[in-house]
């Protein structure tokens, strides 16, 4: 049974205020390194960690994350991760050196990797299936709002009331998401009930792959390490050697969820053709947006020769037109599909890459702006459109995991993104080299492009998810009762 209509409110209040929360609080601390790395008088590749400790524990906990919401509810998963995202932003805030602050972001993405997932698995719980495109392109524009103004409002709290305050910045919303979440009634941002003999089965943690999530843990800590760290090390062959680890260990995973009796990972799952090629667009979409940025950002400032703010206002078409793009694919997408939709967006995406790839030092502001506009609005229109494809395409008892795997590949898309884009421009310096680097990322678009052009008209519905597992079988680890449980 579907919530009443205020519940699904504060659903919706709840699930976008934590998805706002993380996003702000990225772009915020972007700003705060400079100051943050004089203050405690650390060193660059210590600032970074701060970065990159965050990335490696969010991506890494996300799948396992979504499985625990599914498991134990996702309200009462979100309520836990926004507040240790609050408690340990305090934590930073009053930190005495770099140590604490690495140590307390690692703690940060833990709780992060907790609500993420939640949030699309609360909708999921909340709306009819076929429903489900309103609140998650919502959802979308507010993160691309909150992506915009994270940068600015990060500057001007770093600017007059030192770093620190960036990190105070996320309490109040954090105390309104633990609020609204609370305040929904049990059951309404859930799966439902489970019975008392699913409920003793928890208690020995029955249903819950953990040497499954141990394994998709570190592979993925190691592919996102070696991603973020492959542009910046001299030393190449350690990434590299990090790349090859994670790929041992990903084997290891397949064999391994395909014999146990409760997988993290259902094969069926990851099987469907109603979940798997929109992971795919996904990465591909947020992997050449973010390749594109990369060298668009050196360039806007190295070869034009724009302060950061003047750069910024370049941008801004692209937030305006994510921001509008995510609402009206949903309105297209109710009428059309969601395949003529998702396949004019990563054109668009495409196109946005191969015209910033022939900017140059007499280009004028309405091409520039044109760029990040195409970007904008393709990766809007994705990014809302396939998202709902892959949580409507789970079932509800499933909805964690599959929020857990989206919200894994938005992660892993933008690390893969600047390792190919820097990988195209060799030992040229990144704004140089960006006509290659946008060319390599417009390849990357236009495989997406193709992936979402074999959809064959609109995703499976409501019961795509539910066939999934009932073709699973025992082995996908979805039981009747878990079905009803909360």
């Amino acid at each position: 049974m579907n919530p009443p209509r205020h519940h699904r409110g504060l659903v919706l209040a709840a699930s976008i205020t934590g998805a706002v929360l993380v996003a702000v609080d990225g772009t915020a601390l972007t700003v705060a390194r400079p100051a943050l790395q004089h203050d405690l008088h650390a060193s660059v590749a210590a600032v970074q960690w701060a970065s990159t400790g965050y990335l490696v524990t969010v991506a890494a906990l996300l799948v396992f994350a979504g499985r625990l919401g599914d498991r134990y509810g996702h309200r009462r998963v979100f309520a836990l991760g926004v507040t240790g995202f609050a408690a340990a932003s305090l934590g930073i805030a009053v930190a005495p050196g770099i140590g604490w602050v690495v140590a307390l972001r690692v703690l940060q993405g833990a709780a992060g990797a907790l609500l993420q997932p939640a949030t699309l698995g609360m909708l999921r719980a909340a709306w009819p299936a076929d429903r489900l495109a309103g609140p998650i392109a919502i959802r979308t524009a507010a993160i691309g709002l909150a992506a915009a103004a994270g940068p600015l409002v990060g500057g001007a709290l770093t600017a007059h009331l030192g770093w620190r305050s960036v990190f105070l910045l996320g309490l109040l919303p954090a105390a309104a998401a633990l609020l609204a979440a609370l305040a929904v009634p049990a059951g309404a941002g859930s799966p439902g009930t489970r019975s008392p003999a699913a409920g003793r089965g928890n208690r020995h943690g029955s249903g819950l792959d953990l040497s499954g999530a141990a394994l998709l843990a570190l592979a993925l800590a190691l592919l996102v390490q070696s991603l973020v760290t492959l542009p910046d090390t001299g030393r190449p062959l350690v990434p590299l050697l990090g790349l090859t680890v994670a790929g041992v260990l990903a084997l290891v995973l397949v064999r391994h969820e395909r014999r146990t009796t409760n997988p993290l990972l259902p094969p069926a799952l990851l099987r469907s053709t109603a979940v798997a090629p929109p992971l795919v667009v996904l990465l591909a979409a947020s992997a050449a947006l973010q390749g594109t940025l990369f060298p668009a950002t050196y360039y806007l400032q190295d070869v034009l020769g724009l302060d950061p703010l003047r750069s910024a206002l370049r941008a801004v078409p692209l937030a305006v037109t994510m921001i509008l793009a995510a609402p009206g694919s949903a309105w297209l997408a109710k009428r059309h599909g969601e395949r003529a939709v998702v396949l004019p967006g990563m054109a668009l995406i495409t196109t946005g890459a191969l015209l910033t790839a022939l900017l140059g030092t007499g280009s004028g502001t309405l091409a520039i702006a044109g760029c990040f506009a195409l970007l904008g609005t393709g990766f809007g229109a994705v990014m809302a459109t396939a998202t709902t494809m892959v949580v409507r395409g789970a079932s509800a008892a499933r909805a964690g995991v599959a929020g857990g795997l989206q919200q894994t590949v938005l992660n892993i898309g933008p690390a893969l993104g600047i390792a190919l884009a820097t990988a195209a421009a060799g030992r040229t310096d990144p704004g140089a080299a960006l006509a290659p680097s946008a060319l390599t990322m417009a390849a990357v678009a236009g495989a997406g492009t193709l992936v979402a052009a074999r959809q064959t008209g609109r995703a499976a519905g409501p019961t795509a998810g539910g066939a999934a597992d009932r073709a699973a079988g025992p082995a996908s680890g979805a039981r009747p009762e878990a079905a009803g449980r909360r």
